[in-house]
């Protein structure tokens, strides 16, 4: 169960997370988990380049060895990158000491002082522990290119219809959601453009 807009009352309940960025120019912040992966992150750093926009992307470590040279395209390309776990671990069902320790695996590969939980699942108790180290980023408009029950153009709606200046969006580059990013991704990004915004990385 997901909602594609957070409602305000998320943020009062967790206010030490980022949830939206203050924002008075118009801008957007896209994010994108679980990669890097080939061909998939590739699409996403080429169309991001065709619109001059930058975004941050939320890598899993385990990825990150596997593909160091995409990783660093990455960065070369002046975008931001975050702490997605090194193994993708669910902070529910996971045990804190388990968790910290994979979260301190992926920062040895992913030098970043922004953390996103993967599946949004981080109990208080994690929270207070992993904000002394990171600036914990959430979202406020969740795109659900991972549902496979969704179908592409409802992906690309709820982007449309949510994000507003200062939103953080949440993308998948992952073969799991690549047809759909693949469909949404420059027309969300057309979209917007037009509309007088800019794509920024988070700082």
């Amino acid at each position: 169960m997901y909602v594609s807009k957070v409602p305000g009352f998320f943020w009062r309940l967790f206010p030490g997370l980022v949830w939206r960025v203050p924002a008075n120019d118009r801008s957007l912040f896209l994010t994108f988990d679980d990669g890097p992966v080939p061909g998939v992150t590739d699409y996403v750093l080429q169309t991001l380049d065709e619109y001059d926009a930058k975004g941050t992307f939320f890598c899993i470590g385990k990825n990150v060895a596997a593909h160091q040279k995409l990783y660093d395209s990455i960065l070369k390309k002046g975008h931001a990158v975050g702490n997605h776990t090194y193994h993708h671990l669910n902070g529910w069902e996971t045990d804190d000491e388990i968790y910290y320790d994979d979260i301190a695996r992926c920062a040895r590969v992913v030098k970043s002082a922004f953390f996103r939980p993967p599946y949004g699942k981080i109990s208080f108790a994690q929270i207070k522990y992993l904000k002394l180290q990171y600036k914990i980023v959430m979202w406020d408009v969740l795109s659900g290119d991972f549902d496979e029950q969704l179908s592409a153009e409802a992906c690309l709606k709820n982007v449309l219809r949510h994000a507003q200046e200062g939103s953080v969006i949440v993308m998948h580059d992952s073969l799991k959601a690549e047809s759909k990013l693949r469909y949404a991704l420059p027309r969300v990004l057309e979209f917007f453009t037009e509309g007088g915004y800019r794509f920024a990385s988070l700082s």
